[in-house]
């Protein structure tokens, strides 16, 4: 089985690229503080123990994991974040939607939309592009371990409905939204290691871009994604590999 995940393998490689560690403390923090609101045990809580995890990862102190569970369970009295999302064209006619977390919708909503009218992208009305878009669970396992087709045989038993394997250093499993977790849980169980574990918005169908357009669309989707309240962007990009060896 395969598809198309360049997008995804060109920002995962980009943020390591960019070694913006602080950024990415700041949206892992978040992260947990949401998913605390489900319960403070990550044993009891999926989403928040997939949180840590990552947060363990990327070597967060332990003592800022706890202050973040505690924040967004209300143990410490804080105002919880609000979980946002924002549709947006962009040049050659992308759809890009983005998801925030803020406790200041004000604030977040002003900065994306000078960042958007700035960088040559057009605020949308809700549902303008997010029908373009599915909710899908998207599981990162490394290459190193195990084999293609045990892996399929693993992942199709516990309900996956996609195995892509585009990137060379790791297989992308895709899940629908009900499924995610069941699958999440057995590779856990099975002791496969899981590099990232997240719901995300899938496009149907993708859009090539390449030149000028992607030269502006790659400027506006830097631009977004350093919104200091902004989670996730995702889009239904096809970045042509000219245009991003340019880059």
């Amino acid at each position: 089985m395969s598809g198309h995940n360049k997008w995804s393998q060109i920002k995962r490689k980009k943020a390591v690229t960019d070694g913006r560690r602080g950024q990415l403390f700041t949206r892992l923090i978040r992260e947990i503080q949401i998913s605390a609101r489900d319960g403070a045990d990550p044993e009891g809580n999926p989403r928040l123990r997939f949180a840590v995890e990552q947060a363990r990862k990327a070597s967060m102190p332990t003592d800022n994991i706890k202050r973040a569970i505690a924040r967004g369970s209300g143990a410490d009295g804080s105002a919880a974040l609000v979980e946002g999302s924002y549709e947006v064209y962009g040049p050659g006619g992308v759809a890009i939607i983005v998801e925030t977390a803020t406790d200041n919708k004000n604030r977040t909503i002003n900065d994306i939309r000078h960042s958007v009218s700035k960088y040559g992208g057009n605020l949308g009305e809700s549902g303008s592009v997010s029908w373009m878009f599915a909710k899908l669970g998207t599981i990162n396992i490394p290459r190193v371990g195990i084999a293609e087709d045990k892996l399929f045989e693993i992942i199709l038993d516990a309900g996956a409905d996609d195995l892509l394997t585009d990137d060379p250093d790791f297989y992308e499993i895709r899940t629908s939204f009900d499924s995610f977790a069941s699958v999440r849980d057995q590779l856990v169980k099975l002791n496969i290691p899981i590099e990232e574990a997240k719901l995300a918005m899938i496009p149907a169908n993708t859009i090539a871009v390449s030149g000028d357009d992607a030269t502006k669309l790659m400027t506006l989707l830097d631009a977004i994604e350093a919104v200091d309240d902004v989670q996730n962007v995702y889009s239904n990009a096809d970045i042509d590999e000219a245009s991003l060896v340019e880059a």
